[in-house]
């Protein structure tokens, strides 16, 4: 009974969804070590930067499931969830989610002086962004800003600082997250126009969205360009995963069009979620490389 309780959580959250966030994470702490102090983050901070990020993750998903119910339980897509199909109960979750930011705060203690104090900002985000789609379309531009925290958390609790080099990657992670937050978006417009929700594609149409989703992710290739370009400690290897992501993100738009939206869920999930890891094994052997073999 327990272990389907656990199940019904970790689905709730959607924790496999972590494959978008956690890569970036681990990617702004080594490369913020690496470019100030010149050696990569020890095993502890790694570990209390997993910490935070599941403690932050888990916290915002739970507040997104509660304050969205009401839609949830309306929408054919989200009907199922566990809060509107009755598997689990808003006391439960609310729980669930007051235990997650005491895991966030506990970890983020443990890093750096400037995490604790930028955490208030990062919990405002996280309940923030669940509101958006109530007034604005731009509410993508918002969750992109609200996950891109991973990369730029992660370069805070190793340096205790903010940098050029920080904002540069924590923009292109914001644009890359809202661009394929758009794309999922096409999926509900219908619901979206009847409930009174704000999305791009319920404000733009779904071929304007897909262009704009488009022009989001030209920014993040040019991000992740002049990451290369300025970033004396990056060489080809982090070059090679960039040309492997440019790729990615080029077949996920061409898979998906405004006529055809069955590979949807292969564009969002597969190929963003592939990207992700490929951006990051590619730094963290670039950096292993110089500053360990």
């Amino acid at each position: 009974m327990r272990s389907n309780k656990l199940v019904t959580f970790l689905e709730m959250i959607k924790f496999e969804h972590t494959v978008f966030a956690l890569p970036f994470a681990f990617m702004g702490a080594m490369l913020g070590a690496v470019i100030g102090h010149g050696h990569l983050p020890s095993w502890a901070q790694i570990g209390w930067i997993i910490l935070a990020m599941v403690g932050a993750r888990s916290a915002a998903m739970g507040l997104n499931r509660i304050i969205d119910k009401t839609f949830d339980k309306n929408n054919p897509r989200t009907a199922r969830r566990a809060i509107p199909a009755g598997l689990l109960s808003s006391k439960e979750v609310i729980l669930f989610v007051i235990v997650s930011f005491i895991v966030l705060f506990v970890a983020t203690a443990n890093l750096s002086t400037l995490a604790i104090q930028l955490l208030p900002l990062a919990v405002f985000m996280l309940v923030f962004y669940s509101y958006t789609k109530r007034f604005t379309w731009a509410c993508h531009l918002i969750l992109g800003l609200t996950i891109a925290l991973a990369p730029l958390g992660g370069w805070v609790a190793v340096t205790g600082r903010i940098d050029g080099y920080a904002l540069l990657l924590y923009v292109s992670v914001a644009l890359w997250t809202a661009g394929f937050d758009v794309i999922y978006a096409c999926q509900d417009v219908d619901f979206d126009r009847q409930a009174g929700l704000h999305s791009i594609p319920q404000r733009f149409g779904v071929a304007r969205a897909l262009w704009m989703a488009k022009g989001f992710h030209f920014l993040t290739a040019v991000g992740f360009l002049c990451l290369f370009l300025l970033v004396n400690e990056l060489s080809w290897l982090y070059f090679v995963g960039v040309i492997i992501s440019y790729g990615l993100l080029i077949y996920e738009h061409l898979i998906v069009k405004p006529s055809n939206l069955s590979k949807l869920n292969t564009a969002f999930f597969t190929m963003n979620g592939v990207l992700s890891i490929v951006i990051f094994t590619f730094t963290c052997i670039d950096l292993a490389v110089h500053y360990v073999w």
